[in-house]
């Protein structure tokens, strides 16, 4: 198979092909491994765990963002389909490729690139740091825990799988329009904070993104959950979210 990689370093961007081994349950982020240590140990790219929890390996594949290391190359040359998603990127591929027996590799949109495959992730990290997003307990404390109906546990666990990957918002077309946007990730970890039985702030929560940035710039394109590698919906996260800003304001007036 062909590992076509769009690379990133002091003299722009460029194209590169690999001739790589395919084998059996070969991953992309194997498929890189091959590349690198057989062929150009100058190629960069991100992994830490390799089991699809830590998120460290996100990046655009075929088109779409998701985990190379999750990501199995048998299904991409049998042009297994993907998510259908809004249209998100800004320019398409520069590069043809042949999908039954080539797979097209590139960093994620909507951060800068630092090399190759290694996107900056400083301002992702940052707009989800102002959100405050760890749980303020509630006083006075329980003498032993904090009791949780089964309703609520299963209502957080729609958004406690978040491994801060960053495919939803390099998928994200408001993202990649309105460089303030917080982007679905910080939202949906903000909201899952507001929903913690737990949580001493509650509704006051969402006064954190109530802002054109915030809540408001979303428009509902669900490419954020189509990506997500562990079905985090930060689509229904924003849109819940939505709903209790609009009622309070209604009850004020």
């Amino acid at each position: 198979m062909i590992l076509t990689v769009r690379r990133y370093g002091n003299k722009g961007s460029r194209y590169e092909r690999f001739e790589v081994r395919s084998t059996p349950g070969m991953t992309v982020l194997d498929a890189l491994f091959q590349a690198r240590d057989e062929q150009d140990d100058s190629l960069a790219f991100r992994y830490s765990c390799r089991g699809a929890v830590c998120g460290s390996c996100a990046m655009l594949i075929n088109g779409v963002p998701r985990l190379a290391c999750k990501t199995q190359v048998s299904s991409l040359l049998a042009k297994e389909p993907g998510p259908k998603l809004a249209r998100f990127l800004k320019d398409d591929s520069a590069v043809m490729y042949d999908g039954s027996k080539e797979v097209m590799v590139e960093p994620l949109p909507n951060m800068p690139v630092l090399k190759d495959l290694i996107v900056d992730m400083t301002e992702f990290f940052s707009k989800y740091q102002r959100l405050n997003p760890w749980l303020m307990p509630r006083e006075p404390e329980p003498s032993r825990e904090y009791p949780m109906s089964v309703a609520a546990v299963r209502e957080l666990e729609k958004f406690t799988d978040c491994i801060l990957c960053g495919a939803c918002y390099g998928a994200c077309p408001v993202n990649g329009e309105n460089a303030g946007y917080i982007g679905p990730a910080a939202l949906a970890k903000l909201y899952r904070f507001r929903i913690d039985p737990r949580d001493a702030l509650g509704g006051s929560r969402l006064k954190k993104a109530d802002a054109p940035e915030g809540w408001w710039a979303c428009r509902f394109y669900a490419n954020c959950y189509h990506v997500c590698p562990r079905s985090v919906p930060p689509n229904y996260a924003i849109g819940k979210a939505r709903k209790e800003l609009r009622s309070e304001k209604e009850a004020g007036e």
